[in-house]
């Protein structure tokens, strides 16, 4: 019995009082580490400035970094920098998410397609990794630029950028999860006279849901990525990437203003993670039950 299933079984057979003290004592102990790195992460950030000297024009006091979320933008005339910055942030995860949904499927596309037609495999196969070694900055304005001048809109351009960056972990991961079935299983699919959807819908689908959530997960980080990158050449309005601009040209009177934009930028990648890790975790738990 798995270590979820003993925790559900202790649920139940536990009163009102310990079944809460044994969640808050789970939730701590999966908390307990990332506190910790992250703990030790500002000591050592901090520390770094005291033993080194560090000016705080290259590396800024953290408190002054979260501080700066408080500060007004425009100048003291516009909203609060921590306004302006979710704003910008759920600009760039819309962008992310389209991205990721349109990569996804495309990712999912081709792995079907290469396991069904092996010969398109090998002629595509070295074009989808050599896609990868082209510099996304490279491709971005190309993208963004080559669409605009087709009437498409900036959203648009900026989910294909997101896009190019996720198809290719998706790909991979469930082009290898669909042959991740067993022989000994295959065999006996066949020996029903399964046809190939039966077989897809249930062995290989299924066999591959690990795979799949585990390329999924880097997909949701690289979207976000790709979308950043999208908005530098896009002159947008808004967006993480549009708010990095704007704070590394006032770099030398606000230098925290920079680096609370990348902190946003990253906590926007762990939150789309944080998701697909949840979606992974109940469409799992959900096929356990069945």
């Amino acid at each position: 019995m798995g270590e979820d299933a003993v925790f559900h079984e202790e649920r139940r057979a536990a009163p009102g009082g310990i079944r809460l003290h044994q969640m808050l004592t789970r939730i701590w102990r999966q908390s307990a580490p990332v506190l910790g790195v992250i703990t030790a992460l500002c000591i050592v950030w901090e520390g770094s400035k005291f033993l080194f000297g560090i000016s705080d024009q290259r590396l800024p006091h953290l408190l002054d970094i979260f501080a700066v979320f408080g500060s007004r933008s425009q100048g003291g005339q516009g909203p609060l920098l921590l306004i302006q910055m979710l704003i910008n942030a759920w600009a760039t995860f819309r962008v992310a998410f389209g991205g990721f949904v349109l990569g996804g499927l495309l990712g999912f596309a081709l792995a079907l397609l290469f396991t069904q037609i092996r010969i398109l495999e090998r002629g595509l196969m070295p074009y989808v990794i050599g896609s990868q070694t082209v510099p996304i900055l490279a491709i971005a304005p190309m993208v963004v630029v080559g669409l605009g001048r087709i009437g498409a809109p900036d959203w648009a351009a900026k989910m294909v950028v997101a896009a190019y960056l996720t198809f290719f972990p998706v790909t991979i991961g469930m082009l290898r999860g669909l042959r991740a079935a067993a022989p000994s299983a295959l065999d006996l699919m066949h020996s029903y006279a399964a046809t190939p959807l039966q077989i897809f819908v249930k062995l290989r689908f299924p066999a591959s849901l690990p795979y799949l959530f585990t390329s999924l997960k880097i997909a949701a980080t690289a979207s976000v990525i790709g979308a950043i990158v999208a908005e530098l050449p896009a002159a947008a309005n808004e967006g993480i990437g549009v708010a990095i601009l704007n704070a590394s040209q006032f770099y030398n009177s606000r230098p925290p203003a920079l680096y609370a934009t990348v902190l946003v930028a990253g906590l926007i990648g762990v939150a789309f993670y944080g998701l697909v890790a949840l979606a992974e975790r109940l469409v799992v738990r959900e096929r356990r039950a069945e």
